[in-house]
């Protein structure tokens, strides 16, 4: 009997509850401004002013760059999210009132941070080295995946695939320069034997003259000087020595046949 009685107390009570939280309660498109529960405003546009127990919300649209995507009771719209370049992104979709822009990735891009729609940040995708080669393209949201070359293939880093070397003998030309991993085999035309065999000679040639010419130099210069000296040996003494006269046989005579004369009385006229 006292069971049924606190009952019979309890269920008023809990009746007097669920209307008072129904009475602060305001619906799923109201606000709560003190006492009031306002309409919201819709997708693109913000409160102007609250409603009153006699008006309703006043709602005007987002500009300038500005939106709201869901119902509100907001006084300010949300900035619209700007996509840097410098972040690897662009614009995906423009910024609306009632929708906020959409970012995407620049070409030659991957998503770090991706979103429902769009992305916030990218990164470039990495680049293949020399002897490397392309095996996954890189995508929007992944990256490129390098492979090294393997055998007689090579590869400057752009190739989706390893290329084989250039088969010189193939074409008819001599190979210059062997293939690597990071570059293709050199060919040129090829060099006939004779061609050959003068360049040959020709190097064997200066070699063996190319000595003999400096010692026949060496020899002339040699006795250049030697004839040099003498020269100048005999220029010296005949500047030293004392000058002296030379009489022929014929002209001595002539002389001491003069000086007789001059000498005998007879000759003398009186």
């Amino acid at each position: 009997m006292a069971q049924f009685e606190s009952l019979i107390w309890t269920i008023p009570v809990i009746l007097v509850l669920v209307s008072i939280g129904s009475c602060n309660a305001c619906g799923r498109a109201e606000y709560r401004i003190g006492d009031e529960c306002c309409p919201m405003c819709s997708p693109g546009n913000h409160v102007h002013k609250h409603c009153t127990e006699f008006t309703s919300t006043s709602c005007v649209p987002c500009v300038d760059s500005t939106f709201l995507d869901e119902p509100n009771g907001l006084i300010k719209c949300k900035v619209c999210t700007n996509c840097d370049p410098g972040l690897g992104l662009k614009v995906k979709q423009p910024c609306r009132p009632s929708s906020d822009t959409v970012c995407g990735t620049l070409e030659g891009f991957y998503c770090l941070d991706p979103t429902k729609d769009g992305c916030r940040a990218a990164q470039r995708h990495s680049s293949c080295k020399p002897g490397q080669y392309i095996s996954h393209t890189g995508t929007t949201s992944t990256d490129s995946v390098c492979s090294d070359c393997t055998g007689d293939t090579y590869s400057n880093g752009s190739f989706t695939a390893c290329q084989p070397y250039t088969q010189c003998k193939s074409l008819g030309l001599q190979e210059l320069r062997p293939g690597t991993h990071l570059s293709n085999s050199e060919c040129g035309p090829q060099s006939s034997r004779i061609e050959s065999g003068i360049i040959i000679g020709v190097v064997v040639a200066s070699v063996l003259i190319a000595p003999a010419i400096i010692i026949i130099i060496i020899i002339i210069i040699i006795r250049r000087r030697k004839i040099i000296r003498r020269r100048a040996f005999i220029i010296l003494r005949r500047i030293k020595s004392p000058t002296t006269v030379t009489f022929s046989p014929g002209t001595v005579n002539a002389v001491e046949a003069s000086s007789d004369l001059e000498e005998t009385p007879s000759n003398v006229v009186q």
